[in-house]
């Protein structure tokens, strides 16, 4: 046979991976936003004596590298779509960014914690009114960042009878996460630093580092779980699954005996299906059964006959 005519049975694994996605510019922007931000409020909380700010700053900090991780996978993901080492392409390199964000936002979350103990234990003075004034100019360029990312993140909800599955871009969760977070201990640290400037409570300081410490924690615990899931071939949601074996499972002849269907790329399954039949037949045929509303790519049947004894 000639190599042309093979064409039709040979498909991309790419997924899309090729094409730049939404995210990737705007996390560029939100990474120049957070730099210059990082910068001010670390200096100025080392100058003021606040933790809440130094904190905040040094999330910031650790959020721009986590943002740079999050755009150098959108970037290799695209330049490595066709690239045939990898079997399913490079969809997980998405998801995979989205775990790393997720374990440098525990690991970030721990030190906040730490250093809010140690001021507790050993108060600083507080430059309060520059303090609560560099704060407030962090909250607005983290709710800037919030806006810019939250308008391409990714929630496509496929709702129908069969499935009801969440198109996620989980690196863009991630650096949505990571702003997120920004915003949240900005604006615990002017809390904290008010109630300290009119009420003489010093120790509301750390504390809000402690309570924002444990948010961004819980935060991080919940990306780790979705993500982690789809990296180790997690199998898909109960309703896909279900869907597909009703689907296959019309023909009173036929019964799906083994069933494997993972992620591959944002929103994008593939399946291993094993189908016993008394009269087998054509694997197009059961191609065509499968339901549309579940988008699968590389598909692949094995039909076993069951001989009636």
């Amino acid at each position: 046979m000639k190599e042309e005519q093979l064409g039709r049975w040979k498909h991309s694994h790419n997924f899309d991976q090729d094409q730049k996605r939404p995210g990737e510019l705007r996390t560029l922007i939100v990474i120049a936003l957070t730099t210059v931000m990082m910068i001010l409020e670390i200096s100025t909380g080392i100058l003021f004596g606040s933790m809440a700010l130094l904190a905040d700053g040094l999330h910031m900090g650790s959020h721009a590298v986590a943002l740079g991780i999050n755009a150098f996978a959108y970037v290799y993901a695209r330049r490595h779509a066709h690239n045939n080492k990898y079997s399913f392409g490079t969809g997980k390199v998405n998801t995979l960014g989205g775990y790393t964000g997720a374990v440098l936002l525990a690991i970030f979350s721990a030190i906040m914690a730490f250093e809010s103990v140690m001021r507790l234990i050993e108060p600083v003075s507080i430059a309060f009114n520059q303090a609560i004034f560099v704060a407030t100019l962090g909250l607005i360029v983290n709710g800037i960042s919030v806006f810019i990312l939250d308008a391409g993140h990714d929630h496509d909800h496929s709702h129908s009878a069969h499935n009801h599955t969440h198109h996620h871009d989980h690196n863009l969760k991630s650096a949505y996460l990571h702003v997120l977070a920004d915003a949240l201990t900005s604006l615990l640290a002017i809390f904290a630093l008010l109630i300290g400037k009119y009420y003489g409570a010093v120790w509301m300081d750390p504390l809000m580092g402690i309570v924002g410490a444990v948010l961004v924690a819980r935060w991080s615990i919940g990306l780790l779980k979705s993500t982690s899931g789809i990296l180790l071939d997690e199998q898909a949601p109960e309703t896909t699954l279900l869907g597909i074996r009703n689907s296959l499972e019309q023909d009173q002849n036929s019964r799906v005996v083994d069933l494997h269907v993972w992620t591959v790329a944002p929103g994008v399954y593939s399946a291993i299906i094993s189908i016993v039949s008394t009269s087998p037949q054509d694997p197009l045929y059961y191609r065509r059964q499968l339901p549309s509303d579940i988008e699968l790519a590389h598909i692949t049947f094995e039909v076993q006959e069951f001989k009636l004894s």
